[in-house]
């Protein structure tokens, strides 16, 4: 007896599948264009919503002192702001000193690209007498030796005005500091103007914390409220844990990273310290970027490349007990977010935002797991994301 068999799906039928399909590429292509167009003021809001949740704790504590959340926000703001000028002023300080050392950073700079060219011309000698014959190797070629005196009998010796070498002399003097902090600033004006904002933002988000919870869950209403309370402490939950975690990994290894730079006797080790400490959180980035401060830092110290491998081999201890046993105990209990994921929200975020995507992928990737997971219908999306 033949089983009967389902008929094709009807023309009708998938005509909603197909607009729903459409619908949604439609949604993401606006949504990754709005993205991009208003890059600054999603970076900005994001920030700010960040360093909240840093700050939420102290708050708490504040409060726990009988000190009401208004005045409690704005103290820990305050700490904020104060530890950012203490930071920039010690960088500030070392910076005037790093370009009081400039002529013998230039100097070094100099010498490393001498001999790095002699030691390729002996490689090339070398490969020359080990590749062609001697006999071929004493006869020049006639063209080529025709074609260079043709053109020393051309150029010949030229003169250089004085006029030229005035002006020579004139773009080879080094600008003040000052005045390249202030281009250096002018070209960033518009982030700067919107980063001006962020310690209010983050002032009204911590103040106004309870009103803005309460009228988020009113809107929702119904059944969503519910669902959205849960996502909302999930994603206040997961965000806290990856960046105060990274924070303390970043302070642990910039405090690990100095003191193996002062023994070490690397000059600036108090900036080459926390910047190595902090840039070896990058993801994937990490190692290579971490490298940077303290080889640039000890140029006009080291004469040989015995310390360098000996820095580059300290800091690449750090960096992976870091990743390996302290990473998955301070962050990735919390996010629980599979390497594919990572790696293609950096990527997704990179393209939308440039630098401040990879600081910000794995948060935001973190926080739609954490929506997704409690969301009715998205649970698939949540499981494809999660470890």
């Amino acid at each position: 007896m033949d089983t009967p068999t389902e008929p094709p799906p009807s023309l009708a039928a998938s005509e909603p599948q197909a607009v729903r399909v459409a619908a949604t590429l439609l949604a993401v292509c606006l949504a990754a264009w709005l993205l991009r167009v208003a890059r600054p003021l999603f970076i900005t809001l994001i920030s700010a919503v960040l360093l909240a949740f840093i700050l939420e704790p102290l708050v708490q504590l504040l409060m726990r002192l009988r000190i009401r959340r208004g005045f409690a926000s704005f103290l820990a703001c305050s700490l904020m702001l104060g530890a950012l000028y203490l930071a920039l002023l010690g960088a500030w300080s070392q910076a005037v000193g790093f370009w009081a050392e400039m002529p013998n950073y230039s100097k070094r700079i100099a010498e490393l690209v001498d001999s790095a060219t002699l030691k390729a011309e002996e490689v090339q000698l070398s490969l020359e007498e080990a590749l062609i014959p001697p006999r071929l190797r004493r006869i020049q070629p006639p063209e080529t030796t025709a074609k260079s005196s043709a053109k020393s009998r051309k150029t010949g010796p030229v003169a250089t005005p004085q006029s030229a070498v005035q002006e020579v002399h004139i773009k080879q003097e080094p600008s003040d500091l000052v005045n390249i902090a202030w281009e250096s600033l002018s070209r960033f004006s518009d982030a700067l103007l919107l980063a001006s904002f962020v310690p209010f933002l983050v002032y009204f988000f911590l103040s106004w914390r309870d009103h803005l919870r309460r009228a988020l869950l009113e809107l929702a209403g119904g059944q969503s409220r519910d669902m959205l309370d849960r996502s909302l402490r999930s994603i206040a939950d997961v965000t806290r844990a990856y960046v105060v975690g990274n924070f303390l990994l970043g302070v642990l290894l910039s405090v690990l990273s100095a003191a193996f730079f002062y023994f070490n006797r690397v000059p600036h080790w108090q900036v080459a310290g926390p910047l190595s400490g902090f840039l070896s959180l990058v993801p994937y980035l990490g190692l290579p970027l971490a490298l940077l401060p303290p080889f640039i830092a000890a140029l006009p110290v080291f004469d040989n490349w015995g310390p360098y491998l000996l820095v580059a081999l300290g800091i690449a201890v750090l960096h992976l007990v870091a990743l390996n046993l302290l990473y998955p105990k301070l962050v990735g209990a919390r996010v629980h977010l599979n390497p594919l994921a990572v790696t293609v929200a950096l990527m997704v975020w990179y393209i939308l935002w440039g630098g401040a995507g990879l600081v910000l992928a794995i948060p935001i990737t973190a926080a739609m797991k954490a929506v997704f997971d409690r969301a009715p219908g998205l649970e698939g999306y949540g499981k494809l994301l999660g470890d």
